[in-house]
C-alpha cells in the first residue's frame, strides 16, 4: 500500500505550494507550463521592448556618439546576463525558484516604471529642440541608467530560474515526462520570441512614431501581466527545495582534496566515501556515479583517519562521491560554456551595428510612405525562430531519431555545434552586404546622405540566419546546462549559460573599443564613425566571422573530450515528507 501511495507522487523530490510531496496528476507537466510560458512571453516583451531600440534612444535622446551608444547598450545587456549568477545563487541556496522569480518581477516592474517616467515626464526627460536634437542633463541621463540597471537586477532573478522552473514541472524519474521536457525547451524559446516579435514590430514602431513614453509604458503594463500570469499557476507548480549554498559544497571538495593531496586514490572506486542511504546527502539531489576524469578531486572522498572527528564526519576533510561529482560536473561544463561567448558577441550585433547599418539604408516598404524602423528588422530573427522551432521539434528530431537511435534525435552538443557552424554565415552575410553598400556609396557619392537608395530588407538574410542559429545553439545550451547540472545547482548552471551572453556583450564592447582606438590613429575616421558611409564595419563583421570559425574548432575539441553526467538513482519522497503538515 505504501508503495502504491508513493507512486501517486513525483520521484524527483519536488513539492507543491503547501510544501507537501507533489501529486503527479494534480501538478506540473503541461498543466502548469502555460502560466510559466505566458510569464516568459510577457517578460521578454518587456526586455526586448526597450532593448531592441535602445541604441537609437541613446543616440537621439541622450545625444551619444555611435560607438558610445553601442558600447552602453552592450554593457547594459551584458549586465542583464551577469546578474543571473546572483539570482541563481539565491534560488538554489535559500529562496527556491518560485520566490526568486516573484521578487525579481517586482524589481523589473519598478525599473520599467522609472524608465517610462524618465522618457515622458517634463524635467526627467531630455529637452529636445527637434527629433534628433536633444540635450539631456547629467541628472536625466543618471535617472535613465538607474532605471535600466534596476531592470538588469530584476532580470537577474528571472532569466536563470524561469526555464529551470518550467523544466522542474517534468519528473526526471518518469520516462514519459522526461521526453516531454526536451520539447518544453523548444516551446519555451518559442514563447520568448513571440514576445520579441511584438516588441520588434509594434513597440519599435510606437517608439519611433508615437513617442518613447508610450514605447516604454506599454512594456511596463506587459510586466504587470507577467506577474499576474506567474502567480495564477501557483497551485499547479512543482517546486524543488533549496539545498543550501552550492558554493560552500564546492569549496569543501577543493579544501578536502588539497588537505589530502598526498593520499593515493584506491583503484577500487567503490571504496570512496558515499552515504549508505538510497538518497544523496545533499537535499534535493540524486546520487551521482563516479567518473574517471579530474581524478585529483577524488582524494576528497578517500576515507582516512583524519577525516573522523569524535566519531563524526568533518565535511571539510571528507566529502561524498556525489559532492565530488558536482564539482567535476561544473568544471567539465566550463570549456563548453566558454565557446558560447563568441556566438553571443555575434548575436548582440543585432541590437547594435545591425541597427546602425540599417539606419543608413532605405527603410520604405515598396513605393509607400511607410518606413520600417531599422531596429524592427530584428523581427526577421524572431520570425526565423518561430519558423525553425516547430520544424526542429516536429521534423528534424523524428527524422534524426531514426538514424541515431537517440530519443532527442541529436545530442545536445551536436545541436550546439551545428548552430555554431551556421553562425559563421550570419557574419559573412552582414559583411558582404556592407561591402555592396559601401560600393554604392563610393560609385554614386552618397557619403553625406542619411539614407542611400538601397533597401533595408537586404539585411533580412543576416537576421534570419541568426534566428536559425538560436534554435540550434541557444536552445541546445539551455537544455544542456539544465540536464548536465547537478540537481541542486540547476539555477546556477542555467545562470552560467546565460553569462555567455553577458560576456559576449562585454567582448563586443572590448572589440569595438580596440578597433576604434587602432583604426582612428593618425586622424583617420576609423571603422565605426558616426557617419558609417565613411567607415568600414564590414571589416568588423569579417573579424567576427574569423573568430566564429576559430571558436567552432575549439568547440569540436572540447565536445569530443566531454563526459556526460549519469545519475545513480531517483529521489523519492520520504516518510517524513508524507507526514508533513501544511506550511503555507
Amino acid at each position: 500500500m505504501a508503495e502504491a501511495g508513493e507512486d501517486l507522487y513525483t520521484k524527483d523530490g519536488t513539492v507543491d505550494y503547501r510544501n507537501k510531496p507533489a501529486i503527479k496528476k494534480e501538478t506540473g507537466t503541461w498543466k502548469a507550463c502555460p502560466y510559466i510560458l505566458g510569464n516568459e512571453c510577457c517578460e521578454r516583451l518587456v526586455y526586448y521592448g526597450m532593448g531592441t531600440n535602445l541604441v537609437l534612444y541613446f543616440k537621439t535622446r541622450l545625444n551619444q556618439h555611435s560607438a558610445t551608444a553601442s558600447n552602453n547598450v552592450s554593457n547594459w545587456s551584458g549586465t542583464c546576463y551577469i546578474t543571473p549568477l546572483i539570482g541563481a545563487f539565491l534560488a538554489d541556496a535559500y529562496l527556491g525558484r518560485y520566490w526568486t522569480i516573484a521578487f525579481s518581477l517586482s524589481f523589473m516592474f519598478w525599473g520599467m516604471t522609472l524608465l517610462t517616467l524618465s522618457a515622458s515626464v517634463p524635467g526627467l526627460k531630455p529637452t529636445c529642440y527637434s527629433k534628433d536634437d536633444c540635450h539631456p542633463t547629467d541628472a536625466q541621463s543618471a535617472v535613465c541608467f538607474m532605471a535600466l540597471y534596476l531592470i538588469a537586477l530584476g532580470t537577474g532573478g528571472i532569466k536563470p530560474c524561469v526555464s529551470s522552473y518550467g523544466a522542474d514541472q517534468f519528473d526526471d524519474a518518469d520516462e514519459g515526462e522526461k521526453k516531454q521536457k526536451s520539447s518544453f525547451f523548444n516551446w519555451f524559446y518559442f514563447s520568448i520570441n513571440i514576445g520579441a516579435l511584438i516588441a520588434a514590430s509594434v513597440l519599435v514602431w510606437i517608439q519611433m512614431n508615437v513617442g518613447w513614453g508610450w514605447g516604454f509604458g506599454i512594456p511596463a503594463v506587459a510586466n504587470a501581466i507577467a506577474v499576474m500570469s506567474f502567480f495564477s499557476g501557483t497551485r499547479l507548480y512543482r517546486n524543488q527545495k533549496p539545498a543550501g549554498s552550492p558554493l560552500t559544497r564546492l569549496c569543501k571538495v577543493v579544501v578536502a582534496a588539497l588537505r589530502k593531496y598526498q593520499v593515493r586514490v584506491p583503484e577500487d572506486k567503490s571504496l570512496l566515501y558515499e552515504v549508505a542511504d538510497a538518497e544523496s546527502a545533499i537535499k534535493g539531489s540524486r546520487k551521482l556515479d563516479h567518473t574517471k576524469n579530474l581524478s585529483f578531486f577524488d582524494k576528497a572522498a578517500v576515507e582516512v583517519q583524519s577525516g573522523q572527528v569524535k566519531s563524526s564526519i568533518n565535511p571539510w576533510r571528507l566529502c561524498t562521491v556525489t559532492q565530488v561529482e558536482e564539482l567535476k560536473g561544473i568544471i567539465r561544463l566550463l570549456p563548453i560554456w566558454a565557446t558560447g561567448i563568441i556566438f553571443s558577441t555575434v548575436y548582440c550585433q543585432m541590437s547594435t551595428l545591425f541597427v546602425l547599418q540599417g539606419q543608413t539604408m532605405n527603410a520604405h516598404m515598396g513605393n509607400s510612405g511607410f518606413q520600417i524602423p531599422s531596429a524592427s528588422l530584428s523581427i526577421f530573427d524572431t520570425i526565423s525562430v518561430i519558423f525553425w522551432v516547430p520544424i526542429y521539434d516536429r521534423l528534424i528530431v523524428p527524422y534524426a531519431r531514426k538514424y541515431t537511435g537517440k530519443k532527442n534525435g541529436l545530442t545536445q552538443l551536436q545541436r550546439i555545434g551545428i548552430g555554431l557552424f551556421i553562425s559563421i554565415f550570419s557574419m559573412v552575410a552582414a559583411a558582404v552586404l556592407e561591402v555592396i553598400r559601401l560600393r554604392n556609396v563610393r560609385e554614386h557619392n552618397y557619403y553625406e546622405r542619411d539614407h542611400i537608395p538601397m533597401s533595408i530588407f537586404w539585411q533580412v538574410p543576416q537576421y534570419f540566419i541568426i534566428g536559425c542559429v538560436e534554435v540550434f545553439t541557444y536552445i541546445g545550451q539551455m537544455e544542456f546546462f539544465y540536464e548536465q547540472a547537478p540537481d541542486a545547482m540547476r539555477s546556477l548552471c542555467s545562470a552560467l549559460s546565460l553569462t555567455t551572453v553577458g560576456l559576449g556583450n562585454y567582448l563586443s564592447t572590448l572589440l569595438v573599443t580596440i578597433v576604434t582606438k587602432v583604426s582612428t590613429r593618425n586622424g583617420k575616421l576609423g571603422w565605426i564613425p558616426d557617419n558609417l558611409n565613411y567607415g568600414h564595419i564590414d571589416y568588423f563583421f569579417w573579424l567576427l566571422a574569423v573568430l566564429s570559425a576559430l571558436n567552432l574548432i575549439a568547440f569540436l575539441a572540447v565536445a569530443n573530450w566531454y563526459t556526460y553526467k549519469t545519475a545513480a538513482g531517483a529521489r523519492r519522497p520520504s516518510n517524513e515528507d508524507f507526514e508533513k503538515k501544511d506550511t503555507l
